[in-house]
C-alpha cells in the first residue's frame, strides 16, 4: 500500500504562488506514475498534471500550462507542484495520486489506485 499526504495549500492573492507537496509513505513512488488532480465545489475532478516515472517527462492539462510545474524528489519519496500566477479559478481541493508499480500516469482518475486527502487552495481575487 501507499499512503500518500498533501500539504502546502493555503490563502493566496491572485498573481501569487503556493508549492504543495505530495509525501508517500509505505511504499516508493519512483516506478509509479504520479498526478496532481484538483476538483473545485460543484465541479468534477480535474486532470492538471501528471509526472512519467520512467522517463521523467511531464503532461500538463492546458489550464496550467506555463504556470504549474511538477517534479518530484526520489530520495524523499515526494512530488511536488510548484503553482505560479495563481487566478481565482486555480480554486480547488488539489490532490495527488500514484498508479501501481510500472504503471505510466493518464489523464484519468482511475488510472491511479493511490489517492492523497486533498489540500485546499484558495486563491482570492
Amino acid at each position: 500500500q501507499v499512503q500518500l499526504a498533501e500539504s502546502g495549500g493555503g490563502l493566496v492573492q491572485a498573481g501569487g504562488s503556493l508549492r504543495l507537496s505530495c509525501a508517500a509513505s509505505g511504499r516508493t513512488l519512483s516506478s509509479r506514475g504520479t498526478c496532481w488532480f484538483r476538483q473545485a465545489p460543484g465541479k468534477e475532478r480535474e486532470f492538471v498534471v501528471a509526472i512519467y516515472w520512467s522517463s521523467g517527462s511531464t503532461y500538463y492539462a492546458d489550464s496550467v500550462k506555463g504556470r504549474f510545474t511538477i517534479s518530484r524528489d526520489n530520495a524523499k519519496n515526494t512530488v511536488y507542484l510548484q503553482m505560479n500566477s495563481l487566478k481565482p479559478e486555480d480554486t480547488a481541493v488539489y490532490y495527488c495520486a500514484a498508479t501501481r508499480l510500472g504503471i505510466e500516469p493518464g489523464t484519468s482518475a482511475t488510472r491511479y489506485d493511490y489517492w492523497g486527502q486533498g489540500t485546499q487552495v484558495t486563491v482570492s481575487s
